[in-house]
């Protein structure tokens, strides 16, 4: 539950009736989809090495789509929560293989403009994520986002690349240096991520 509130206060941020405006998730979900695909490689007309550190940080993209897609008619996220549990218990059996995984939420999502916590559950284990991991990602993509809304994301004037990085690598960084399992883990992220930004970016 505790992600589902991290992602209704980031939706918030962004617009304040964010629920209510009936935002289309599921096309963001089947993008992203897309863009996990290219990371992994699928022509087998040419060589190609997965990126299994970037096919995880689309799957963590997609677990924020995903969330927020179901939100609405009136449901609490104790609701949603126990919905999600209920869908991943009763989920048949589905492909292991990531490319696979992946084709299926994604034609879910086309299908049904919906998003399947099933269908997701299964590509996060295809792609070598279990609980433990998503929580520990999600809760710092979570931070970089806000971070983002507070350096001037949505007027252009925040800088993603720090000294020739993207920020999603200083998170990643930053993120192993701490101990995620401390009460006030997104606290030491957020503080992590704005002396480094000061650091390399602010000052610079």
């Amino acid at each position: 539950m505790n992600m589902l509130r991290m992602q209704d206060r980031m939706n918030t941020r962004v617009h304040e009736h964010w629920a209510a405006q009936n935002f289309e998730w599921y096309r963001a979900i089947w993008i992203e989809c897309g863009e996990l695909m290219d990371h992994h490689g699928y022509k087998w007309w040419k060589r190609q090495t997965p990126e299994l550190d970037q096919v995880q940080l689309e799957v963590i993209d997609i677990w924020h789509f995903g969330m927020s897609a179901l939100f609405g008619d009136g449901q609490t996220i104790e609701d949603i929560a126990d919905s999600i549990l209920a869908d991943i218990h009763a989920a048949p059996d589905s492909p292991s293989n990531i490319l696979e995984a992946t084709e299926a939420l994604a034609q879910h999502s086309l299908q049904t403009k919906s998003f399947s916590p099933a269908r997701f559950w299964t590509l996060m284990h295809a792609s070598g994520l279990d609980f433990e991991t998503l929580y520990t990602a999600y809760v710092g993509k979570n931070v970089l986002n806000f971070f983002r809304q507070d350096n001037g994301y949505k007027d252009g004037s925040y800088e993603k690349n720090w000294a020739g990085r993207e920020d999603n690598e200083h998170l990643a960084e930053l993120v192993a240096t701490l101990d995620t399992t401390a009460a006030d883990f997104s606290d030491q992220v957020y503080s992590a991520l704005s002396e480094r930004y000061t650091q390399l970016v602010a000052q610079s």
